[in-house]
């Protein structure tokens, strides 16, 4: 077999690197780098000079780590890396929450440009484009880990923030509301608005997580702040920044199915919230007693139906909010209430029980009116004002002699 000529380069040995002169000087050059690198980010990154030492020791580490990478991938160019890991691995999780991904890649450009410009000087005669191409390859690589790992923290942190908000409302709703479901509203970002209310109706089927994003939706467009979650079938908001639980209801109504939705009354913050979420509850379950209930509805216009239906709060309500006031004012409004009910709403009937002109009796309405805020002369608030005087009545009976 003839010799080789002695212009042909020999054979590598097996498992050897292509190209060993260019490797050995990045190995050597790696610590230079690294530290040319923080000093570039030092120089040209404001928000890198205004961290705390400890987070700008972390992306020191970090930017290490990556130069220490890209030897390996250099080294082994064929083999399957986990760059993430070995790159980001270095660093807390924490410092996702640190450094916004926007300066992550800031710090990444800073550190492959401090390499790319060292490539004359790092690859060995006649390796430069082979270590720019590797470089370019790595850069791609280092661009999808960053993207991994930002995605997979936003990813637990939203699953955390999920879990968290699904304790606030659970507690709000269930009447547990404390100060511990207020730290953990805050941590949500709740900050402690005046007004607040509560929205329930039915869950649509479905992927709860569309649902609930489809409220926080409609929240930014009405400039609400929301803790929302699917308890079951129900799907509850607690809506804040609002004194009109109305408009709060329908502006959020989208996103619930078909059937009912109750806006609890306003209260002034979370721990109050209780209040609110029973009423809606409340109404909720007795809202299939009035057919025609406007959608959305408040609780409190579903008194009646509530009491009925056997809710403590909605008849202490209608007592204390319409009986007693009229008590108040005199027996004659009680009277003429009731006989102007118990006729039918016939004012001549009334002032022919009553034995007084038929103005007497409009007069007497209209404060009827004026004091409980209920119209005898509408269906609904007759109906209303009937129940009260009921409950009224019954409250008195069960007073001692």
């Amino acid at each position: 077999m003839p010799e080789p000529e002695a212009h042909e380069p020999a054979a590598a040995a097996p498992g050897a690197h292509p190209h060993p002169a260019t490797l050995k000087r990045l190995e050597k050059s790696s610590g230079r780098l690294a530290a040319h690198a923080i000093a570039r980010m030092d120089e040209a990154l404001p928000w890198y000079r205004a961290m705390p030492p400890e987070n700008r020791s972390w992306i020191g580490l970090v930017a290490q780590a990556g130069i220490a990478a890209f030897t390996e991938w250099f080294r082994h160019p064929d083999a399957p890396q986990a760059i993430s890991t070995d790159v980001f691995g270095t660093a807390p999780r924490e410092l996702t929450r640190a450094i916004t991904l926007r300066q992550t890649v800031e710090m990444v450009r800073t550190t492959i440009e401090v390499m790319e410009s060292a490539i004359d000087e790092v690859a060995a005669p006649g390796d430069e484009n082979v270590l720019r191409e590797a470089l370019l390859v790595y850069a791609r690589e280092i661009a999808f880990a960053t993207a991994q790992v930002y995605a997979q923290a936003a990813e637990a942190r939203g699953a955390w923030d999920a879990r968290l908000e699904s304790l606030v409302v659970n507690a709000v709703l269930s009447g547990e509301a404390d100060e511990g479901a207020v730290s953990r509203a805050a941590a949500l970002g709740w900050h402690a608005p005046e007004h607040v209310c509560v929205v329930l109706g039915t869950a649509p089927d479905g992927d709860s997580e569309l649902t609930v994003e489809a409220i926080r939706r409609a929240a930014r467009h009405a400039k609400l702040q929301v803790l929302t979650g699917v308890l079951g079938d129900r799907l509850v908001v607690i809506a804040g920044g609002s004194d009109n639980p109305l408009a709060v209801a329908k502006s959020l109504i989208g996103p619930y199915a078909a059937g009912p939705v109750v806006a609890g009354p306003v209260v002034p913050d979370l721990l109050a919230a209780t209040r609110s979420a029973q009423a809606a509850a409340a109404g909720l379950k007795a809202c299939s007693a009035w057919q025609d209930a406007p959608r959305p509805v408040l609780s409190d216009d579903l008194l009646p139906e509530r009491a009925i239906a056997g809710d403590p709060a909605a008849r202490q309500q209608l007592v204390e909010e319409i009986y007693r006031p009229l008590e108040e004012a005199g027996s004659a409004l009680l009277e003429t209430l009731a006989v102007y009910l118990e006729q039918a709403s016939s004012l001549e009937g009334a002032a022919r029980m009553l034995f007084v002109h038929p103005n007497t009796v409009r007069y007497r309405l209209r404060r009827v009116t004026d004091v409980t805020g209920w119209s005898p002369s509408d269906v609904r608030s007759a109906f209303t004002l009937r129940i009260a005087l009921i409950l009224g009545r019954l409250a008195d009976g069960d007073l001692p002699a």
